[in-house]
């Protein structure tokens, strides 16, 4: 999981890293557990650009990744580690003692050969999925639930973990990556170790057309357009919002640094103990 700089002998690749997959085993995904993957350019259902700046890049398969963790008690054995190109971190396709074939999320460390289990009552080993209630206190985990049966939706890219703190009245206190505290449902599953791929965050991608291959595309300042296209264009020279000082905001008008944008009913608020700016 480490990187290796290029030799400089374009401009392209004096600032270029990559990773060296020296844990991939695999080249070519399992068959059966990919799906063709539809790029929708940023576009919803009415072809309005509604996520701005997506569009082109490299023609990609969906792997299906197991995130509930459901075949409860039933041994697993690592046979592959794989690059993964839609996420950050690597993935691993699991055998079956009944002969079934799932991908998961690959642990950091994990080799080919070892064994994964997920229930209720298993070894606390990496790679293995449990309830939260069954953690001790003080583990990493990832792939967090946030209703029981979902499938993992917290703590799944590249190098990330939460702690668990504490457990207590069926609920689960969880700090997680951003340093939010939360608190869970204890029967909901997560999986015990850090996820892998931490060098991934530490890439420097050199050129403009790498970004292009991963499907992002450039991106103009506000404060280089005309004052009809952004709120922060125009004005005599280099000047914030057409000379004036006014505060950074996107092309609709809503504040950019900031502004409080989560609302205030949310149904979820009184599960956050603590907010990760306190």
């Amino acid at each position: 999981m480490a990187l290796r700089t290029l030799k400089p002998i374009t401009p392209g690749t004096r600032f270029y890293s990559v990773s060296t997959f020296d844990e991939i085993t695999k080249s070519t995904p399992e068959k059966s557990l990919t799906v063709t993957l539809k790029k929708s350019g940023g576009r919803n259902n009415t072809g309005r650009i509604t996520s701005r700046h997506r569009g082109g890049g490299h023609k990609r398969k969906y792997r299906i990744i197991d995130f509930k963790r459901n075949k409860f008690n039933i041994p697993g054995v690592v046979e592959s580690i794989e690059y993964d190109p839609n996420r950050s971190c690597r993935i691993a396709l699991v055998q079956y003692q009944d002969g079934e074939k799932r991908y998961m999320l690959a642990p950091d460390k994990i080799k080919v050969g070892q064994t994964v289990i997920s229930g209720k009552n298993v070894e606390l080993q990496d790679g293995n999925a449990l309830p939260i209630g069954k953690v001790p206190v003080g583990l990493f985990i990832h792939n967090i639930e946030l209703k029981p049966g979902k499938g993992g939706q917290m703590a799944r890219s590249a190098g990330t973990s939460a702690q668990l703190v504490s457990v207590s009245d069926g609920y689960a206190q969880v700090k997680l990556p951003s340093g939010e505290i939360r608190s869970i449902s204890a029967e909901c599953m997560a999986t015990l170790g850090v996820v892998g791929n931490s060098d991934h965050m530490n890439i420097l991608h050199g050129k403009a057309g790498r970004k292009i291959w991963l499907g992002i595309r450039p991106q103009t300042r506000g404060m280089a357009m005309n004052p009809i296209d952004h709120p922060m264009g125009g004005g005599e020279g280099k000047s914030k919002s057409g000379g004036g000082r006014l505060h950074p905001r996107s092309p609709w008008g809503q504040l950019a640094k900031g502004l409080k944008t989560r609302k205030k009913k949310n149904k979820s608020n009184n599960m956050i103990i603590r907010r990760r700016t306190k």
